[in-house]
């Protein structure tokens, strides 16, 4: 295992081991609540950048701290915080859980445990291995996602076409996004440490 990106920009301490995963969750979460609210025009629906952040946060944080910060935002989202995308207007807490994006909410879990622990081994330290681990990731959200909307609307329902057709081009565009950003910034780091 190689130290994640969190990990050299803030080393764990074991003085300071619970303090600083707290932070590192709180912060996480507060990104992906931010990153659900942003909607960017892009062809053929507004993209949000909440499936770029799970990722990438699952890169950098590693999986265990990765899922545990999902897991917050997650909670949040349960109880009634305004977290999600289109929230509140769209509904709040576990109502707009078991809607239509209730399982891709859920694939967030797998897919950041999945980047994070991609992550620990290095693969967010070139272009192609970051490209490799989003692609496992996306496909980690987009597998529960099509299951539940399949189970929700009925499998007669043109699941693929709701689900997955209108979303892979932005997808491909974060993913490209990524492929650029996070080599960068290890880039970025080994040259401040020199």
């Amino acid at each position: 295992m190689q130290a994640t990106l969190t990990q050299q920009l803030w080393p764990v301490q074991s003085e300071s081991t619970i303090r600083r995963s707290v932070v590192l969750m709180v912060l996480g979460s507060a990104l992906l609540t931010l990153s659900a609210k942003v909607s960017i025009p892009f062809y053929p629906v507004p993209m949000t950048l909440q499936t770029l952040v799970v990722l990438a946060l699952g890169l950098a944080y590693g999986w265990r701290l990765g899922v545990a910060t999902v897991a917050l935002y997650l909670l949040e989202g349960a109880l009634g915080l305004p977290v999600f995308t289109g929230t509140p207007d769209k509904g709040l807490g576990l109502a707009y859980m078991l809607g239509g994006t209730g399982g891709y909410l859920l694939g967030f879990l797998p897919a950041v445990a999945i980047a994070g622990w991609l992550g620990e081994r290095g693969w967010d330290r070139s272009p192609w291995t970051t490209a490799a681990a989003m692609l496992l990731g996306n496909a980690a959200i987009y597998v529960p996602g099509l299951l539940w909307l399949g189970a929700l609307y009925g499998w007669d329902k043109p699941i693929f076409a709701w689900g997955f057709a209108p979303f892979w081009l932005g997808d491909v565009f974060k993913i490209a996004l990524a492929m650029g950003l996070l080599p960068l910034a290890w880039r970025a780091l080994g040259k401040s440490r020199r």
